[in-house]
C-alpha cells in the first residue's frame, strides 16, 4: 500500500498591521452621558460627513442646508436643537485637535472626507471636563482611521449635473494619506415662479488632502498630521460667491498605558484658514444684482496646545490636563457700490485666547458608573479694530475700537449610570459649559441678499446649564430615551433692529424688503426636551434604525432684547426624526434607505419667515464584487421634496438639492 502523501503546509498567515493615532483611552465615564457612535456603516453610505452626523437628530447645521451646498459662514453645528448658530455650539475635533475654523467656529466638512475616518463619538449636553470651551451643547470626537498597508478606503462617483466626486485613503504602517476632489453643476435654491434671471445653480469644487506620520519611539508614539483645503461655491445669485481655503498641522506625543488606563498625552496644533466671500443686492422681480460687498480676503490663525495625564486609584480612574487656544484674523473688505465700483474699504479684526485647566475622574464598578469634572477657564478679547475709509482717497470714516475683556468661568459636569438589571440601565447627568464669541461674530459684518447683519465688538461669552435622566437598555434591541432641560444665557443672536429702505448708523443704506440685524446677547434661552433612538434586526438579513429628538426652546429676551420673548429661537425646529434599512437582498446585494425629517422653523429671530416642515429620502443599492468592494446606485432626496432652507424678507423660498442619481464604486477595508 502506498504511503499517504502528508498534507500541504497551512498557507502562511499575513499578520496586518494598522497603527492608529496617538490617544489616551477614555476614562469609562462617557456611557453616563447621553452619547450616540457613528460607525464606518453609516460612513459609506452617507460620503458627506455632515450629512452621516445628521442621522442623529440634535445634530444641525446653522441652516438645513448640507455641505453640497451652504456657504462656508453657515456650517457651524450645534447639539439638541437649542438654538442654530453659523458659528456653530459644538466642538468638533480630531483626535483631539479642533477643527472648527480659527476665524469663524464653522466646520469646513469638505476637508474631512469621511474615507479618512474610523467614526465619530457625539457627546450630546456641554462638553466641560477635558474637552473644554466651545463643547457648549456638546462634542463630536471625530477618529482617524488607522494607517495599514496599502490602500483603506476609495469612493469614486459620478451624478446629475456633471457632479463628480472621488476620495481614498491609505498608505502603511505609520504612514496615512487621505485625498478627495470634487466637482459639480449644481443646482438653483429659487426655483418656480419666483425665480429669475438673477438666480444660478449653487457651484462647488473642492480638494483636500491629508497626511500622518507616525512612529513609536521606545513607547512613546509621535504622530505628525498635515492637510491642507480648499473650496470654491456660486452663491446662488449672479456675481455671488466664496472661496475658503486653509492648513492644518497636528504633532502629537503620549505615552498611553500597556493596558487601561493611565499614560500622558502633549499635543500642538494649528490652522490657518482664509475666507473671500462676494454678496449681492436683488432686484425686486430678481431679474437683475448689484455688487454689494467684496469681502476679498480674511485671513486668520488659530494655534493651541493641550496636555493630559492619566492614572488610577483603586477602582477609580482620573484625568488631569490643560488647553490653551489662540486666534488672530483680520476681515479686508470693500462694499457701498456707486456708478459701477465700490467706493468703501473696510478692515476689521481682533485676537481672542481661551484657555483652562480641568481634572476628571471615573469610577466604573458594576452595577454603578460615577464620573465628573471641573474646569476653569480664562478667555480674552483684545485688539479689536475696525476702520472704514474712502477708496478713491484713502480718507478715514471710522475707526474705531473696542475696549479689551476678559473674564474667568468655572464649568464641570457630573454623570451616574446604574444598571437595573444586565440588560436595563438609568442614568441622570448635569452640566455647564461655555462658548466665548468668535473673531468673525466680533467683527464682521456681512450681506446676505439684500438683508445685513452688523458685528459687535461687546459680546459675552454664552454659558450653558442643563439637567437630563435618561433609560435604556439590550435586551431584544438596543434603545435609549433622554429627558433634558437647558438654559443659555447670553445667546448670541441675530436680533432686528430695522427694515428697509432706509440709512442707519454705522450700517449705512439698507434697501427695500431688506433686513438689518445686529449680533447681541440676548437674555436667555430655555429648551427641554426629549430624545432617543433604537437599533436592531428584524431577521439575520435586515437591520433598523430610528431616532428622534424633540425640543421645545424659547427666548426671554430680558432687556437686551425684550421683542423677542415668547418667540422660538431662529433655525430651531421641535421635531427632528431619522430612520434607515440595510436589507441583505441576496447574497451580493444589500438595499439601504435613511429617511430624515424636520419640522417647521423660522428663518428669523421674529418668528415671520417660517420654513415649512420637509423629509427627505434616500437609498442606495449596492452590489458586491468581492470583499470589501462594491459598485452602487444612489438616489438623494427620492420624492424630489422642495424642503425650503431659507426665505428672504419679502417672502422668496431657496431649496434644497432635488432629486439626484449618483453611480459608484467604493472599496472599505
Amino acid at each position: 500500500m502506498a504511503a499517504v502523501p502528508p498534507p500541504p503546509p497551512p498557507a502562511p498567515t499575513v499578520e496586518v498591521v494598522v497603527v492608529y493615532p496617538p490617544r489616551l483611552p477614555p476614562l469609562g465615564g462617557e456611557a453616563a452621558f447621553s452619547a450616540v457612535q457613528i460607525g464606518p456603516q453609516i460612513l459609506k453610505q452617507t460620503p458627506r460627513l455632515d450629512q452621516a452626523l445628521e442621522t442623529t437628530p440634535g445634530v444641525s447645521l446653522f441652516r438645513r442646508t448640507t455641505s453640497l451646498s451652504a456657504n462656508p459662514t453657515t456650517q457651524g453645528v450645534s447639539l439638541r436643537a437649542i438654538a442654530g448658530s453659523g458659528a456653530g455650539r459644538a466642538l468638533v475635533t480630531l483626535d483631539g485637535a479642533p477643527v472648527n475654523d480659527p476665524f469663524g467656529g464653522w466646520v469646513i466638512w469638505t476637508a474631512l472626507p469621511s474615507e479618512g475616518l474610523d467614526g465619530a463619538t457625539i457627546v450630546r449636553g456641554a462638553g466641560a471636563g477635558p474637552y473644554g470651551a466651545g463643547a457648549l451643547t456638546g462634542v463630536i470626537a471625530l477618529h482617524e482611521r488607522g494607517a495599514g498597508e496599502g490602500l483603506a478606503a476609495l469612493d469614486v462617483s459620478a451624478g446629475e449635473r456633471n457632479s463628480y466626486r472621488a476620495a481614498v485613503s491609505g498608505g502603511a504602517p505609520g504612514l496615512l494619506v487621505t485625498a478627495s476632489a470634487e466637482t459639480t453643476d449644481g443646482y438653483t435654491p429659487v426655483r418656480g415662479p419666483a425665480a429669475g434671471a438673477a438666480d444660478q445653480p449653487l457651484t462647488l469644487q473642492d480638494q483636500s488632502v491629508a497626511l500622518r506620520a507616525q512612529h513609536d519611539f521606545d513607547g512613546v508614539q509621535a504622530a505628525a498630521r498635515v492637510g491642507v483645503f480648499q473650496e470654491r461655491r456660486g452663491a446662488g445669485l449672479v456675481g455671488a460667491r466664496s472661496k475658503a481655503d486653509g492648513t492644518s498641522e497636528t504633532l502629537t506625543l503620549a505615552r498611553p498605558a500597556a493596558s487601561g488606563v493611565g499614560g500622558w498625552r502633549l499635543q500642538a496644533w494649528a490652522r490657518t484658514s482664509d475666507l473671500i466671500n462676494t454678496s449681492v443686492a436683488v432686484a425686486p422681480d430678481r431679474a437683475t444684482t448689484t455688487p454689494a460687498n467684496n469681502e476679498f480676503s480674511t485671513p486668520a490663525q488659530g494655534y493651541g496646545l493641550n496636555a493630559a495625564l492619566q492614572g488610577q486609584w483603586g477602582q477609580a480612574s482620573w484625568e488631569a490636563g490643560s488647553d490653551a487656544r489662540w486666534a488672530i484674523g483680520t476681515e479686508h473688505e470693500q462694499f457701498r457700490f456707486v456708478n459701477g465700483a465700490f467706493t468703501m474699504g473696510r478692515d476689521a479684526g481682533g485676537r481672542t485666547f481661551v484657555g483652562g485647566v480641568y481634572l476628571e475622574g471615573a469610577y466604573d464598578q458594576a452595577p454603578w458608573i460615577v464620573t465628573g469634572g471641573v474646569r476653569l477657564d480664562r478667555w480674552t478679547s483684545t485688539d479689536a479694530q475696525r476702520h472704514e475709509f474712502v477708496l478713491a482717497t484713502g480718507a478715514t470714516t471710522l475707526n474705531s475700537s473696542a475696549p479689551d475683556a476678559s473674564g474667568t468661568v468655572p464649568t464641570g459636569r457630573i454623570g451616574v449610570r446604574y444598571a437595573l438589571t444586565p440588560d436595563l440601565w438609568l442614568r441622570g447627568a448635569a452640566y455647564a459649559g461655555f462658548r466665548a464669541p468668535t473673531l468673525n461674530e466680533l467683527h464682521r459684518p456681512f450681506r446676505v441678499g439684500n438683508d445685513i447683519t452688523e458685528a459687535n465688538p461687546l459680546l459675552k461669552p454664552e454659558e450653558l446649564y442643563g439637567i437630563e435622566a435618561g433609560l435604556g437598555g439590550d435586551k431584544l434591541v438596543h434603545w435609549q430615551a433622554t429627558l433634558f432641560y437647558n438654559q443659555l444665557n447670553d445667546p448670541i443672536t441675530n436680533v432686528t433692529i430695522g427694515t428697509g429702505p432706509g440709512t442707519f448708523p454705522v450700517a449705512g443704506f439698507v434697501p427695500a424688503g431688506g433686513t438689518l440685524r445686529q449680533r447681541r446677547n440676548a437674555g436667555e434661552i430655555d429648551a427641554w426636551g426629549v430624545e432617543g433612538d433604537a437599533s436592531g434586526d428584524i431577521v439575520t438579513a435586515l437591520s433598523w434604525r430610528a431616532a428622534f429628538a424633540y425640543t421645545h426652546a424659547r427666548v426671554d429676551g430680558g432687556s437686551s432684547a425684550p421683542q423677542l420673548t415668547g418667540l422660538r429661537p431662529a433655525q430651531t425646529p421641535e421635531w427632528t426624526v431619522t430612520g434607515g434599512l440595510d436589507w441583505q437582498a441576496l447574497e451580493k446585494l444589500t438595499l439601504s434607505a435613511q429617511v430624515r425629517y424636520v419640522s417647521a422653523q423660522f428663518d428669523d429671530d421674529q418668528n415671520l419667515r417660517r420654513l415649512p416642515p420637509g423629509a427627505e429620502l434616500n437609498a442606495r443599492a449596492a452590489w458586491s464584487l468581492g470583499p470589501g468592494q462594491e459598485v452602487y446606485v444612489a438616489v438623494d432626496n427620492l420624492a424630489n421634496a422642495n424642503i425650503s432652507t431659507g426665505k428672504t424678507a419679502d417672502f422668496v423660498d431657496s431649496y434644497s438639492e432635488p432629486r439626484t442619481f449618483r453611480v459608484g464604486f467604493a472599496y472599505r477595508r
